[in-house]
């Protein structure tokens, strides 16, 4: 039974907060230790050897390296390939989780389950499908070289293999946000008067924001970092067909070690940049989301 004293205390009401862990602070920083060790040896070790292999002969050879033709037609691929991917999977990744987060229709789980296909298919098994289907021997090769139109061992067929592996990217970041929002504020936006496309860019939009842009930077990564797929369709003809990771691995296979970590420490700096950019909005949508909260807790 409650005491005066407890009463005037409703504090002491509430249960105690439960410690989520009990070990000590030699455990903690065990723990801590390892990752740390972790990350220095398979992460940290690893760029740092590339950023030093890369400028061994000194910075004016690295500069030349990447300016070199072959290297820069692979760099310009590689933005191309990245470039159209990108927005067709934005395209792509918008409509398909729109459709599975706000409609109930059938077939719905095949799509789902075809959306994260490439997940489970080898990079590899993916470029050779495209062979089979547009290569010379394959279901649509004689219409197409009858028609001089070439896909397989041409820039068509590195896009389309780069937008296979990528397109899940985008879908899969924003179907679980457009779900866990519901269909509320759309809703009382149509019944304002709203038009269907009003309400896409001005409510819908804006909510997801945040889950759309996170997907396009880890779409673009795979996309400048793809090889498994580029590799089969492209046909490695330098200054044509090679992205940077297959110039990199051409130019170790040849024993010109400074210019391929040269093209290798250009693709990590792009990769870290992609990092940088995706904690940043990591960031700001946490910040975002205390503000939200804040307003919300003061008009309560």
């Amino acid at each position: 039974m409650a005491t005066a004293a407890t009463l005037r205390n409703p504090a002491t009401l509430l249960p105690r907060t439960v410690a989520a862990t009990t070990e000590g602070p030699l455990v903690r920083w065990l723990l801590t230790g390892i990752v740390v060790l972790f990350l220095g040896l398979f992460l940290l070790l690893p760029l740092t050897m590339v950023f030093a292999s890369a400028l061994a002969k000194g910075f004016m050879v690295y500069v030349e390296s990447l300016r070199e033709p072959d290297a820069w037609a692979a760099i310009r691929l590689t933005l191309l390939a990245a470039a159209i991917a990108v927005p067709a999977n934005v395209v792509f990744g918008v409509a398909a989780a729109w459709a599975i987060g706000k409609f109930d229709f059938f077939g719905k789980s095949l799509l789902i389950t075809l959306i994260d296909l490439p997940f489970a298919v080898s990079p590899v098994v993916s470029g050779l499908i495209y062979v089979l289907l547009f290569g010379l021997q394959g279901v649509l090769g004689p219409w197409l070289a009858a028609h001089d139109i070439k896909i397989i061992f041409a820039v068509p067929g590195i896009v389309l293999a780069t937008i296979f592996v990528t397109f899940p990217f985008v879908a899969r970041e924003l179907i679980p946000l457009i779900q866990a929002q519901g269909n509320e504020e759309e809703e009382a936006a149509l019944t304002l008067g709203a038009s269907g496309w009003r309400t896409f860019f001005h409510v819908t939009l804006p909510n997801i924001k945040w889950g759309l842009l996170y997907g396009v930077i880890l779409c673009n990564a795979r996309a400048m970092g793809e090889f498994g797929a580029v590799s089969v369709v492209s046909g490695h003809i330098r200054g044509r067909t090679n992205t940077m990771p297959l110039h990199i691995e051409i130019l170790y296979n040849e024993y010109q070690f400074v210019p391929a970590f040269a093209v290798a420490s250009l693709l990590a700096l792009l990769a870290l940049l992609t990092l940088f950019v995706k904690s940043l909005i990591e960031w700001r949508s946490k910040q975002q989301l205390a503000e939200l909260e804040a307003a919300g807790g003061g008009s309560a």
